[in-house]
């Protein structure tokens, strides 16, 4: 059996093992219908989505030596856990979706962002902005870090020192794709203040409804791992505990590795197409579900290569260069040699060079486009802006 074979085979298991979950309320699908329509960039890639017979398809984003101090009771059994009130810590796009998607599940939701527009998104959304992560950190039982790099990281931690020793243990939820060595150092200071942090990094792309795509890989404490499965239910399709400390942060790692690749790999298809004079949404017809070629990657970032317009974005471009570099770092230290990934790096570059560092990862498409010769530049963006 082939690798792919393999992991896909692996995937139907874990997913068989399952038990199945409860279908989306019609007020959640509304709102996706309702989105789709006010958007005709999502609609149109929602109908090249289809299968050929028509049927719409859903989009698929220990550390035991370390012993808590006896001066902490217990933390909370998830299984008789009520609403809690949640901090959360950065509330760009995947903390504004976490922020509302906990609100709509019944939980009382405190945050703090530095950029204006986001704080006024969570109190549209019915949560309560604070003037600083301090006040956060006083306000909340639990906290939710969605941080863009490991600075932003380090100053959280500084001001959770400011806010001085909880009362009981305070779990810290720390969702950013960071390297590995600073999450763990922030793990070893939060444990000196009286907080204990879960590595939860989140395998998914901004969209609507992130309880039917994405996956919260869990790692630290069992105890500490399923208090968080009991939060992130509200916003994620799954959330495992994959292992010790700093496991979630490893497997984000080579999920993306694997991203990186895939988005190129179907760029260049894309463009292997045109120059055939095939329609590439012919082929994504008929190859996306494919049950050997099709994956949810191929499904989510085709449809921006067959229209070429690149706005909204599910990832940019310039965050995933962050991205980038971390895995990269990472194969470094490791001594691992990556030679796929590495290839992959200087298109996502050339798209940053072309000035569409705000547009979706799928635009690496219009780099190879450029290469074979085409000099058509992506479409307008939803404003009639071309970005860049």
């Amino acid at each position: 059996m082939c690798a792919v074979c393999s992991l896909q085979a692996q995937a139907h298991a874990v997913l068989v093992r399952r038990p199945p979950k409860a279908a989306p309320s019609s007020a959640a699908t509304e709102g996706t219908h309702r989105h789709a329509r006010h958007s005709p960039a999502l609609a149109a890639r929602s109908r090249a989505c289809r299968r050929p017979d028509s049927t719409t398809v859903v989009r698929p984003r220990s550390d035991e030596r370390h012993a808590s101090p006896p001066t902490h009771p217990p933390l909370r059994d998830p299984m008789t856990q009520a609403p809690r009130r949640v901090g959360l810590i950065g509330l760009g796009t995947m903390g504004g979706l976490m922020a509302r998607s906990l609100i709509e599940a019944g939980h009382e939701v405190v945050g703090h962002d530095p950029a204006p527009a986001c704080r006024a998104r969570l109190r549209r959304s019915g949560g309560r902005a604070l003037a600083s992560n301090t006040e956060v950190a006083r306000a909340a039982e639990v906290l939710i870090c969605s941080l863009p790099s490991s600075a932003a990281l380090n100053a959280v931690v500084a001001d959770l020192q400011q806010a001085g020793a909880p009362s009981a243990r305070q779990l810290v939820v720390e969702t950013s794709t960071l390297p590995l060595a600073d999450k763990l150092a922030a793990a070893a200071a939060l444990r000196r203040q009286g907080r204990q942090m879960v590595d939860a990094p989140i395998s998914g792309t901004a969209t609507p409804t992130p309880q039917q795509a994405w996956i919260m890989y869990l790692s630290g404490t069992r105890a500490a791992c399923r208090e968080a499965a009991a939060l992130a239910r509200a916003f994620t399709l799954d959330a495992p505990h994959v292992g010790p400390l700093g496991t979630g942060t490893k497997l984000k790692f080579a999920a993306n590795h694997l991203v990186a690749i895939y988005n190129v790999a179907y760029a260049e298809m894309v463009t292997l197409c045109r120059r055939m004079g095939l329609d590439p949404a012919v082929a994504l017809q008929h190859l996306g579900h494919s049950p050997y070629l099709g994956t949810g990657a191929m499904r989510l970032r085709v449809p921006f290569m067959i229209e070429r317009r690149y706005e909204p974005a599910t990832m940019k471009m310039a965050l995933w260069q962050k991205d980038m570099q971390v895995i990269g770092e990472m194969a470094r230290s490791v001594h691992c040699p990556t030679p796929l990934f590495d290839a992959c790096a200087s298109l996502y570059t050339g798209a940053m060079a072309m000035g569409l560092g705000e547009s979706d990862t799928a635009a690496t498409a219009e780099v190879l486009g450029r290469l074979a010769g085409d000099r058509g530049l992506p479409r307008l963006a939803a404003d009639g802006v071309r970005r860049g």
